[in-house]
């Protein structure tokens, strides 16, 4: 029995409460300067938080799975609609360095707390190669590996959990950082500059209340932008499946094949490279589209609602305290890495925390943190190199999982 004021079936109520919950946070975030601090992304994920731990939602729903199933996707080409598709591509060669890098600190926290904690934490070493691939490219590598290692199935969900935690608390963190003073000192900062430069010239109003102007959006426009992502879609996740289905992999097959597969097979890379190519062949009819960033945007916050809302602290406090120290240990490092390469070779503030984001939750997350931050020329890039993590994440944690078995 759920013992949650709201069941996991009230459908329409979920709903309601999400869609709410996003509106709210974009109003206040626009109408209020110390909101518009925070940002709504930030207010939005706490208040999930809030309302999941005071146990008036459910921490699992069919809602929240359509959001991730079915949002998301539509948002990523909405967003894409009115972006510079040839400096994306010069953006996301100078990125997947640093993504690359910010991996090693994954690795190298994964490794640290694995022999920190493997004799308190039983199966740590399945655990441990589950949440290193989860942590270099995000949850589709969670539950690939998962399958893979067959833990057992509460320290799965414990894993779970101390998961969503700690994610929702990162995520914070990494929103917060950019407006501190002593990381703007440390490193460069332009697209934080351009957005404090347009929150000065919006005289006195919110950054974001500058950045989303009243628009001339038509009817025509609100239709043109959703039957034209939901197509995007559509045709790339079905190219995405048939390209999964005839490329081999497996342990059974080379890794160059399950390299063709984790690239060709992945929908988010297909659909970002098919909008990219509809952007080049058809600039116009884009350009003509008014609203696509709008919408996209708004999905985006159902998005971070949905994200904060399986955060339970009671069930880690319940379950495995000590698997939220291990990826805790796990996430400082990679932070810590990925913050001092990002110093050593000169990169922006901005590059640097969204690749983070990327090889912790995803480059959806980190694509989401984008749009929030209104670092539109960074949200292209993070979405291009953040999938390189899918497919260098199974290899981690195999390496990694198989090492460390041969310890306990």
């Amino acid at each position: 029995m759920e013992n949650t004021l709201i069941k996991s079936d009230d459908l329409i109520t979920l709903w309601g409460i999400i869609v709410i919950i996003a509106a709210m946070s974009i109003v206040l975030e626009q109408k209020y300067s110390w909101a518009g601090k925070i940002s709504g992304a930030i207010i939005a994920l706490v208040s999930a938080i809030i309302l999941s731990n005071t146990r008036i939602i459910p921490v699992a729903s069919p809602v929240y799975d359509a959001v991730w199933a079915f949002i998301i996707p539509l948002a990523i080409p909405l967003l894409l609609f009115h972006v510079n598709f040839k400096k994306i591509w010069q953006e996301s060669g100078k990125m997947l360095i640093i993504f690359l890098l910010s991996s090693i600190g994954t690795i190298a926290g994964t490794i640290i707390s694995f022999f920190l904690l493997k004799d308190y934490i039983p199966f740590l070493d399945k655990i441990g190669g589950m949440m290193s691939a989860s942590y270099v490219g995000g949850g589709v590598n969670f539950a690939a590996m998962t399958a893979k290692f067959d833990a057992p199935e509460d320290m799965v969900s414990s894993a779970i959990v101390a998961d969503n935690l700690m994610m929702a608390l990162f995520f914070i963190i990494l929103m917060t950082i950019p407006t501190l003073k002593f990381f703007k000192k440390l490193f460069p900062h332009p697209h934080v500059q351009q957005a404090d430069s347009e929150e000065a010239a919006g005289a006195g109003k919110t950054n974001a209340e500058s950045f989303w102007k009243r628009q001339d959006i038509s009817l025509k426009d609100i239709a043109l932008s959703v039957g034209t992502a939901f197509f995007l879609v559509i045709v790339s996740f079905k190219i995405a499946g048939f390209l999964s289905g005839i490329i081999p992999s497996g342990d059974d097959v080379s890794f160059g094949w399950n390299l063709l597969n984790g690239l060709f097979g992945d929908n988010y890379l297909i659909l970002t490279t098919l909008t990219f190519i509809a952007l080049a062949f058809f600039p116009r009819y884009f350009e003509n589209i008014n609203g696509s960033q709008e919408i996209g945007t708004f999905l985006i916050y159902l998005f971070f609602v949905v994200i904060g809302i399986p955060a339970s602290i009671p069930l880690i406090i319940q379950n495995a305290p000590l698997l939220l120290v291990f990826v805790f240990i796990i996430v400082s490092f990679n932070l810590l890495i990925s913050l001092t390469a990002g110093k050593l070779l000169k990169y922006d503030l901005e590059e640097i925390l969204l690749v983070s984001n990327a090889n912790i939750g995803g480059p959806t997350t980190a694509a989401a943190m984008a749009i929030a931050k209104g670092w539109k020329e960074l949200i292209g890039p993070i979405l291009v190199v953040g999938t390189i993590g899918y497919i260098i994440g199974n290899y981690v944690g195999t390496t990694l999982g198989l090492w460390f078995a041969t310890f306990m």
